[in-house]
């Protein structure tokens, strides 16, 4: 048991330091979030902005800002969670495969990044709910951290995915700014005439959207929202597991198995064949 724990911790501890010495993705969380957030707030009219809510069927009037304010939060978090991901795996996947090869078993590396992921989700989540309820409460403030924290771990394992399979960094930075814009954006009220469409039942955060514009306008329950985000997350996390695998196998070919010598010695059989060859033929 101790001998899995220290496994654990030295691979857990590894992948903290790495998202740590991403430096440009702790600059986003510490400013970009906020910032998002307060622009969102002074610029967009606080005129009422209804929509049906398709996850309980009720049509909510929230203030424009505020709005935007929670779909600013949703597309900060999920683009944070991404980067932080794709580059941890994008950068260490060399690293992660050595370690794979040599030994190190691959059950401890995937959980100790599902456990930095986790971390790192939440402290992005709660940081988004404090930044968001800043200059009003959400109706459930807990509920939309939960919210924010299931959509950011959808992207986080995207990012995981987009790590393992794309050559090149540029790729996976576009493949997820793209993905989350236009996630967030198609199911934004105030942005598109299609967010009350059937095709938004499909994208990867619209269990957390759901989930997260009933828990900061309304008291109803949040849990179809957040049972259709797990699903996604469930998807997510299962296909980075397979790329993982896919990516740290070992691919030398296999050692052949050396025949073992008779104890009687590597000459035995030599001297065996001509002691029969040269004994007389019996009468």
């Amino acid at each position: 048991m101790r001998r899995h724990w220290a496994l654990f911790t030295t691979a857990s501890r590894y992948a903290l330091i790495g998202h740590a010495r991403n430096r440009f993705a702790m600059l986003l969380v510490v400013v970009y979030i906020p910032v998002w957030i307060t622009l969102a707030y002074v610029t967009i009219p606080d005129r009422p902005a209804p929509f049906r809510l398709r996850a309980t069927g009720e049509v909510l009037s929230p203030p424009g800002n505020h709005l935007t304010q929670i779909t600013g939060a949703l597309n900060a978090v999920t683009l944070i969670a991404g980067f932080m991901m794709f580059a941890a795996t994008f950068t260490g996947g060399a690293f992660d495969r050595r370690l794979a090869m040599a030994g190190y078993p691959r059950f401890h590396l995937v959980l100790a990044k599902l456990s930095a992921l986790t971390l790192v989700c939440a402290a992005i989540a709660a940081y988004a709910t404090a930044a968001a309820g800043f200059a009003w409460s959400p109706r459930q403030p807990l509920m939309l951290a939960a919210a924010l924290f299931c959509a950011a771990m959808t992207y986080g394992a995207l990012g995981v995915v987009f790590g393992s399979v794309l050559r090149r960094e540029v790729e996976g930075m576009f493949a997820i700014l793209m993905i989350s814009i236009l996630d967030v954006a198609l199911q934004n009220p105030l942005s598109s005439s299609g967010s009350d469409s059937a095709v938004v039942r499909f994208l990867p955060s619209y269990g957390a959207v759901q989930a997260s514009m009933s828990a900061a306008f309304s008291t109803a329950s949040v849990a179809q929202g957040l049972a259709i985000q797990l699903l996604w997350l469930t998807g997510a996390a299962f296909a980075a597991f397979l790329v993982f695998r896919r990516r740290t196998r070992n691919a030398l070919p296999p050692v052949r198995k050396r025949r073992t010598p008779d104890r009687r010695g590597p000459n035995t059989d030599t001297a065996v064949r001509r002691e029969h060859h040269d004994r007389p033929p019996a009468k």
